[in-house]
């Protein structure tokens, strides 16, 4: 996902590295395009959900990285994690297949050309958006609706910026002001979400939109890593009563459990982050129940 810092905290913000690859593709052919993700990832977990809701499974094939990534990068490891279509031992490989110049960061989710054998597009926010809009075809609900679109684009691009992206501005920020700087934004954010949420089912009314599957990779990560994990502690989500039902009620929806592997979350934060835990111990809690009723009609 393409970030930026914001606010104050200077040379000590998180900066997130720009996405390279950002091919569209209008009119696909099934079964050409394959989607590389890690589970563990919110930027990967946008694109499974949006893959599952507009029905696009066959259209488009996909392939898990292991949640625990070295200095070597996201790899296929065995098992649950293979890739077969290229065969590829880590993601770095279609990188270099794609651009044998390429120096950037290797980054997930990957939608990848098996006919051009070249990555087409690694930004999360446009890869949902080509999903969304019938370029792979497939059927599902409108997530896009051109009457909603600037409130939706509105919405995103304030809780990409303070919320999303900020959870990591919080984690890896390297000094005081700059944690503070992302932490306070934050909460300002879940606090307006609360009160938004209160009035409406969903963020843009009565239907779920690219909005809210924008949202929910964070709010369902929350509390298991963002509070604690990246010191994102002044309130847990489930002291929200408002956002903490709607997180369950998205969680309940057809096909949305499925894509929260809230295991390999877990051991990805803590193992991968040994900056910010060098033990690289698991925490075995916090007992969160998606499952219980949302109570939200």
């Amino acid at each position: 996902m393409t970030g930026h810092s914001v606010g104050g905290g200077g040379a000590d913000s998180f900066e997130r590295t720009p996405s390279a690859f950002r091919d569209r593709v209008d009119g696909a052919e099934a079964g050409r395009y394959h989607l590389y993700v890690a589970a563990a990832c919110p930027w990967c977990h946008r694109t499974m959900i949006v893959r599952q809701l507009m029905g696009l499974r066959s259209a488009v094939g996909i392939s898990y990285l292991d949640p625990i990534r070295d200095e070597r990068g996201w790899a296929f490891t065995g098992g649950k994690f293979v890739d077969p279509v290229e065969g590829m031992r880590f993601l770095s490989e279609a990188y270099v297949r794609s651009d044998p110049e390429s120096r950037g960061r290797v980054t997930a989710p990957v939608l990848w050309d098996t006919e051009a054998k070249r990555i087409v597009n690694n930004e999360s926010s446009e890869i949902i958006r080509m999903f969304e809009t019938g370029a792979f075809g497939g059927s599902g609900p409108d997530l896009y609706p051109g009457a909603l679109a600037d409130e939706i684009d509105g919405i995103n691009e304030r809780v990409y910026e303070t919320l999303n992206n900020g959870v990591y501005r919080c984690g890896f920020a390297r000094s005081q002001a700059a944690y503070e700087a992302a932490f306070w934004p934050l909460f300002e954010t879940l606090d307006w979400l609360e009160q938004l949420l209160g009035a409406r089912r969903f963020l843009l009314g009565a239907a779920t939109t690219e909005a809210d599957w924008r949202l929910f990779p964070t709010l369902v990560r929350f509390d298991a890593v963002y509070h604690g994990h990246f010191k994102c502690n002044l309130r847990r989500l489930i002291d929200y009563p408002n956002l903490w039902g709607y997180t369950r009620e998205l969680y309940q929806l057809p096909g949305v459990a499925a894509t929260v592997e809230l295991d390999e979350i877990k051991r990805h934060y803590y193992v991968t982050h040994r900056s910010l835990n060098p033990s690289g111990i698991v925490p075995l809690g916090p007992a969160i129940d998606f499952e219980a009723p949302h109570g939200r009609a």
